[in-house]
């Protein structure tokens, strides 16, 4: 029985690893804004700075930030980047954090819509 528990409790904490900056801080309810609303938010930023989920749409970072690496860029927060992010639009979102690190988003990229992949 404990056995099975612990199986239980890592399997969870396993697929907490593909956290992607989709739910608010201090909450286990997706993100949800109207236009012109700002809430505190938890970037996920481990493979760079890609993407976002508002009100169950994607934004896509325009542009994309990295290091080249597959890392966020120097100085900002990585697995994670606590910030602001504010739905501007419809189709924007920008995020900000306390080093004034910025990022704008929209969920009509131009071109092909890019592919959301977890990193390792």
């Amino acid at each position: 029985m404990r056995a099975g528990i612990t199986a239980a409790f890592v399997g969870l904490a396993l697929c907490g690893c593909g956290t992607s900056g989709n739910i608010a801080p201090g909450s286990a309810a997706p993100l949800s804004l109207r236009v012109g609303e700002t809430a505190g938010y938890t970037l996920y930023t481990h493979c760079g700075v890609l993407y976002v989920t508002i009100n169950a749409t994607t934004y896509y970072a325009d542009p994309p930030l990295s290091d080249g690496s597959g890392n966020p860029p120097a100085g900002w927060g990585n697995p994670y980047d606590e910030g602001q992010i504010t739905l501007t639009t419809a189709t924007t979102a920008n995020f900000t954090d306390a080093a004034g690190h910025k990022a704008h988003f929209t969920s009509t990229p131009p071109g092909p819509t890019p592919t959301v992949q977890l990193c390792d």
